[in-house]
């Protein structure tokens, strides 16, 4: 991977931390929901989030 610059680091920063949120926001979500059809659609949503924060992660190994 070539290096980044300051401003591209923090950008991918940024991204990071929106989809940890996404993360946190749609298990919480589930974690609260009474109908399992929609308990389920939400981490299904929760999981794909983590899959995009480790492939953006990963990239920067």
């Amino acid at each position: 991977m070539t290096n980044l610059s300051e401003k591209e680091l923090s950008a991918v920063q940024d991204i990071l931390s929106e989809e940890d949120l996404l993360i946190k926001k749609f298990k919480n979500l589930s974690d609260q929901c009474q109908d399992q059809e929609i308990k389920n659609k939400l981490l299904n949503i929760s999981e794909r989030h983590q899959k995009h924060f480790n492939s953006i992660y990963s990239q920067l190994n």
